[in-house]
């Protein structure tokens, strides 16, 4: 066995196949791989894979063990899921809210709507469109097209308006990776990452150019292959990204109040986990790092465009290894492991521990083994009656407001910890949620430090200057 250096955990790994630099950064920690053929099926205390887990393998979990997907998480990260969750929540709670998302057609099931509002909008410059197939990712599939006779599919697809008036750094277009954990469903626990990335086009935007993708589309695994990613490109430089720090300094340099723009994109977090959070199996032994993909427009006004599973961990280049890397190892880190997961074969040989911590039931109070005799040394004391079959509830703590570089946004004030620490109050929270937002409208549209953010516009194209 090999200790954490951090938590001080005996830790074994198993892995199936995923990202290289989630096993790099264990390994580097002190972490063994967990081998099939030497250890017994329970000895492990994390599983980590790039798809899903099957019901059978959350039913099974013993208290030492994590998985690094909740269940039942389709509902944001297929994109013809989310866009139904998001029209179901913005007909229940208004528009108010859920003015996040771009309005969007689910083909070929919405055809008959989207023609209505193709029909509606086609006396007007644009709009333009973008069409997207529901189930690929890295940008496969994707168009953009401003004349109906050139929507062509042949799968499920979604096609949505396409935001024309970006935020653009020296002409490029650019969108934001935001890295979310939700540690638990129940009680709803998120926290978003300080770090993140900024991704851009290696080309000049240009709506008169709808077809290359190197000038709309944000995907590194696009614009790596483009001919103008190694060339320095004003500001942006070389490559496709930055990291959320150098966008930060980026921000400052033109004095402009970031605190107004980060509020919005953790309200956009909160309010798409709220369209399924009620529906998730609480599975309190369990994490899930989610990819918020955000585009900011020219008035300085957040969109949400996607939500990636298991968002992609290659290191394409340096702003890659810092962020990824920092960013894996505060996720281990947000799994609250403690030197007594370490002691896994001789609980499960002892105890013989197989109560599930799995609750289809969505309850708060997760009862699971007693373990706490296990800190005792050499786990010689005696079994008092039946006490080591007992179960025990999860006390309902307040989560840690920052672990490394992950900021808790949610629960973010009492009443909103209130009430989402037994059945989950949406409306409370919407409550909430309303009063920031309206404390953020009484700003007036967007106010800044000393001065007003300039956008100039030429040939419809917006760019940040100071």
């Amino acid at each position: 066995f090999f200790l954490d250096k951090v938590s001080g955990l005996l830790g074994l790994l198993r892995f199936t196949v995923g990202p290289e630099l989630v096993r790099e950064v264990l390994l580097e920690r002190g972490w063994e791989e967990y081998d099939e053929g030497e250890r017994e099926e329970e000895d492990w205390n994390l599983y980590w894979r790039g798809s899903a887990f099957r019901t059978s393998e959350y039913h099974n979990l013993l208290p030492w063990q994590r998985l690094n997907h909740h269940p039942k998480t389709i509902g944001i990260t297929r994109k013809d899921c989310l866009a139904r969750n998001l029209r179901r929540m913005k007909a229940a709670l208004g528009s108010s809210l859920y003015d996040f998302s771009p309005t969007v057609f689910i083909l070929p099931n919405d055809y008959t709507r989207f023609l209505a509002e193709y029909n509606k909008l086609r006396l007007v410059r644009g709009p333009y469109w973008i069409c997207k197939p529901v189930d690929l990712s890295r940008g496969r599939g994707i168009f953009i097209f401003e004349d109906i006779r050139d929507l062509a599919y042949d799968c499920s697809v979604i096609v949505q308006r396409y935001i024309s008036n970006p935020l653009l750094i020296s002409g490029y277009k650019f969108d934001l990776r935001i890295y979310v954990c939700v540690k638990s469903f129940h009680p709803l626990t998120v926290y978003i990452h300080q770090e993140g990335l900024v991704r851009f086009s290696t080309e000049k935007y240009n709506l008169s150019s709808l077809h290359n993708l190197y000038a709309h589309l944000t995907n590194t695994s696009i614009n790596k292959f483009g001919p103008f990613y190694r060339t320095d490109k004003g500001k942006v430089g070389q490559g496709c990204k930055w990291t959320m720090s150098k966008f930060r300094h980026f921000l400052h340099s033109l004095d402009i109040n970031e605190l107004l723009l980060w509020q919005r994109i953790s309200n956009i977090v909160t309010l798409t986990l709220l369209t399924i959070a009620p529906s998730v199996p609480s599975c309190p032994n369990c994490v899930e790092l989610f990819g918020f993909d955000i585009l900011i427009d020219a008035k300085f006004k957040p969109w949400l465009l996607e939500v990636n599973y298991s968002p992609a961990l290659t290191l394409d280049c340096q702003a890659d290894i810092t962020v990824k890397k920092g960013l894996i190892g505060d996720l281990i880190d947000l799994m609250n492991y403690t030197a007594i997961d370490g002691l896994r074969e001789r609980a499960y040989q002892k105890h013989r521990y197989k109560q599930p911590c799995f609750n289809t039931n969505h309850a708060s109070h997760i009862s699971i083994p007693v373990i706490s005799q296990l800190k005792e040394p050499k786990l010689q004391r005696k079994r008092r009656g039946s006490k080591a079959q007992q179960t025990q509830t999860l006390p309902l703590l307040k989560p840690l407001r920052q672990v490394g570089d992950f900021i808790r946004t949610f629960p973010f004030n009492r009443a909103t910890l209130k009430a989402s620490q037994h059945k989950l109050d949406v409306t409370a929270i919407i409550q909430e949620l309303h009063k920031l937002t309206g404390h953020q409208h009484s700003d007036k549209p967007v106010t800044y430090m000393h001065m007003t953010l300039v956008t100039e516009r030429k040939n419809n194209n917006y760019i940040v200057t100071a």
